[in-house]
């Protein structure tokens, strides 16, 4: 299962460096374009389009970035170090709920639906994420909330 939930977040942001490389290629092409010359000094389309484009690429080389890291997962780690480590698919208790969480270093906020089940991906740099690193199933941990401090319950891991 962690391997196909693993996939499945590569192919997304696959889909999304896709999509960016192609608007960033059309706002690049649009800033440089001669026919979008400033036509007066207060003319800034083809400005604004370099700055866009400018982030764009910037965005494009996080998400490769991101994925390498996702390909490079170990997803045995966790078997070999018996404690929840990165690569991890944990179930927590929160006040008589559990829920999933998959702890990687990146896209962590993103929702994935495998076989009836939703599993949140938590980057392993959030409050929740770090706190959980290194325990083992029945291990309870707090974490401070802006709201409130909130007790978790390991249940299980994988």
């Amino acid at each position: 299962m962690k391997k196909r939930l693993l996939n499945e977040l590569i192919n997304k942001l696959k889909e999304e460096l896709h999509n960016l490389e192609i608007a960033a290629k059309a706002n690049k092409d649009f800033a440089t374009d001669q026919e979008f010359k400033a036509e007066s000094k207060y003319d800034t389309r083809s400005l604004e389009a370099s700055y866009l484009a400018s982030a764009e690429s910037m965005r494009v080389e996080d998400l490769k970035m991101e994925i390498q890291l996702l390909e490079e997962i170990d997803l045995d780690a966790t078997n070999k170090a018996g404690e929840v480590c990165i690569g991890s698919l944990v179930e927590l208790k929160h006040q008589d709920q559990s829920r999933s969480y998959f702890l990687i270093p990146v896209s962590g906020g993103t929702f994935v639906k495998m076989d009836d089940l939703a599993i949140m991906v938590v980057s392993v740099f959030s409050p929740l994420g770090s706190a959980v690193l290194g325990l083992k199933q029945g291990d309870a941990f707090e974490v401070e909330t802006p709201k409130e401090t909130r007790t978790y319950e390991v249940v299980d891991f994988l």
